[in-house]
């Protein structure tokens, strides 16, 4: 099976399960319009949309790869907290990619964890909310993680959350940045890995 038919195969499903082709993007780290392509199964004479797919299931699958990572990503957060003369107190992790990578951020370097759930789509909720059995964000220095930066439109429904609820977004950290710009709203991006199509 190749990867467009895997892909298909993943599109389907999702939407199978009630996904909205938002949702589904934003699960798979690929445009909308990729997933609309995906499931009309593109046609033989249309050429599907420029996109990069990010899979990461190696690291993911192993708890000890991701503590490697997260003492790269801490190293990061040293590096930029430097630059700017700040501190950080919090690590908040985006639902749900972004949650097992800011929880060994913070385990690395002794923080609070706190964790967004982006709006779902369709929902009266348009801000997100903090889930309450974890920090709240008051008043703190935060970096915000998540694993894939797609469009930047979940990053910055995570900052416009934080700036609404008197929190200081001072970073974001992903696996990987699918854009060109170095920064959502003046707060710096800082990736392992930047892809775009060429």
């Amino acid at each position: 099976m190749s990867t467009t038919e895997k892909m298909i195969q993943q599109v389907l499903e999702l939407r199978e399960k009630g996904l909205a082709r938002g949702e589904i993007a934003k699960e798979l780290h690929l445009s909308e319009e990729t997933v609309g392509w995906l499931l009309t199964r593109g046609s033989d004479s249309e050429k599907p949309p420029a996109d990069v797919y990010i899979g990461w299931r190696s690291i993911g699958v192993i708890s000890k790869r991701l503590n490697d990572l997260s003492s790269i990503f801490a190293d990061i957060v040293y590096e930029e907290c430097d630059k700017m003369d700040i501190d950080v107190s919090t690590i908040m992790g985006i639902a749900i990619n972004g949650i097992p990578l800011a929880t060994t951020i913070a385990g690395e370097m002794d923080l609070e964890i706190a964790i967004f759930r982006p709006p779902k789509e369709g929902s009266d909720n348009a801000a997100g909310s903090i889930l309450s059995n974890f920090a709240s964000v008051r008043d703190k220095n935060i970096v915000i993680v998540d694993d894939v930066l797609s469009s930047g439109a979940t990053m910055k429904g995570a900052i416009d959350y934080l700036r609404a609820n008197q929190g200081n977004p001072v970073l974001c950290l992903a696996i990987v940045n699918k854009q060109r710009f170095d920064d959502i709203d003046g707060v710096p991006i800082r990736a392992l890995i930047r892809t775009h199509v060429v």
